[in-house]
């Protein structure tokens, strides 16, 4: 299926409200002991399906144009997007396309996360802990290993 068939591609408001319900903005931050500050942001956005509606992730790969399906566990698969350039147009797609659940907070703040990366932001203690404590505040709420590593609690004295 061709992208440039627009009768195949699918509705943006329709994928919009398909990610309401079933997508997921994440920031990941892992401990990578090779790199500078030894960790690392991962930003990513999925959707998850059971493999029998494979067919629907493939659909809105080809209308956005990008992520990658892989298989998610057992007989799940996911449109995963991670590669920052299409993370940048992803926010240019829900920016023109709003979500209109909870998770346009969840996006809201991954735009803010992606923006601060795109400054360099996250190559500085200052900046990883800033957008640690964003993608604190997404999905579940829960504070990042790195917010919880002794390597990067302040104290004073």
């Amino acid at each position: 299926m061709s992208a440039d068939n627009q009768q195949e591609r699918l509705d943006a408001k329709w994928i919009s409200g398909f990610v309401d319900g079933e997508g997921c903005f994440y920031v990941g931050i892992n401990k990578v002991p090779n790199m500078t500050l030894k960790w690392q942001v991962l930003p990513e956005f999925r959707i998850v399906q059971h493999k029998r509606d494979i067919g629907v992730l493939k659909k809105i790969q080809d209308t956005l144009g990008y992520g990658d399906i892989r298989r998610n566990h057992g007989d799940r698969f996911e449109l995963r997007v991670r590669k920052l350039d299409d993370l940048r147009e992803l926010i240019k797609f829900f920016e023109q396309n709003p979500l209109m659940t909870k998770k346009r907070n969840d996006f809201e703040l991954f735009r803010e996360i992606i923006f601060r990366m795109n400054n360099k932001e996250h190559l500085s203690q200052e900046g990883l802990r800033r957008i640690a404590t964003l993608a604190s505040k997404m999905n579940r709420q829960t504070e990042s290993g790195y917010l919880k590593s002794s390597e990067t609690i302040c104290r004073t004295f």
